[in-house]
């Protein structure tokens, strides 16, 4: 069985922006009505926009939510269902970081981290969860990061959000496989977007520690996202897409 993106319905929850802008669009221009997702209502409506020309389809729809409020998950899922149909793929981009020392770290940004990053990921997959299990078919992309396979100094509380990602991709993975339904975790490593800015400009030169030699794009994990879409024979698994880093941490 090969998964055919024509007509399925994608929601993309951080679509508007960075490597989740890069997801909608690819699935979009692949043949996926995409709901693009984000807390600002402004940004998904530019998304759209953009995908709606780039397509020259109208089937995408722009919705703003808090993925860190279950309730407002819950209507955003409904929303998409009743609007573009059954949902068939469900992309968890939607990501928050900051980098300190685990006792430097107050509670608010401990809490938004996690809430964000991984109950975020855990609202939008029990919210898809019930027609994908109905209709036996559906695929969950989460999007990691390296650090929350290997570690990094500065950075415990993300990495704990984004690890705890892969035990939630791996375990549901399990729970969900019998009805047809994959869930899959992509890792990015440092690519180029609005949330490594800070770090490319305090750290000029960081790309040497990469052993391809150079920051990754968004549209080369989304590349990855869609190959995982793509390959109906895999589940439970991360893909590091790192250029290596992971190799030199």
């Amino acid at each position: 069985m090969v998964f055919r993106f024509h007509t399925k319905v994608c929601a993309v929850f951080g679509g508007s922006r960075g490597i989740g802008k890069a997801i909608s669009e690819l699935l979009a221009v692949r043949g996926g009505n995409v709901a693009v997702i984000s807390r600002y209502q402004d940004h998904t409506n530019e998304c759209v926009d953009h995908l709606r020309a780039l397509t020259s389809r109208e089937q995408h729809l722009g919705l703003s939510c808090d993925v860190s409020c279950f309730t407002s998950v819950q209507n955003t899922v409904k929303q998409v269902q009743q609007t573009l149909g059954q949902l068939s793929v469900l992309v968890n981009a939607a990501g928050t970081n900051f980098d300190s020392l685990l006792l430097r770290c107050n509670l608010k940004q401990i809490e938004d981290t996690i809430n964000t990053n991984l109950f975020g990921a855990i609202y939008t997959s029990q919210a898809a969860l019930k027609d994908m299990l109905k209709e036996r078919e559906g695929v969950i992309i989460n999007i990691g990061s390296v650090v929350g396979v290997k570690g990094n100094t500065g950075q415990c509380v993300y990495a704990a959000s984004k690890s705890g990602l892969v035990g939630l991709t791996k375990s549901l993975a399990k729970e969900v496989a019998s009805r047809n339904v994959r869930v899959n975790m992509v890792a990015p490593g440092l690519i180029t977007t609005d949330m490594t800015l800070d770090l490319r400009k305090q750290k000029p030169g960081i790309e040497s520690l990469i052993p391809l030699g150079r920051y990754g794009q968004a549209c080369e994990v989304a590349e990855a996202v869609c190959f995982l879409l793509e390959s109906t024979y895999m589940t439970g698994q991360v893909l590091l897409i790192d250029g290596g880093l992971s190799l030199s941490l």
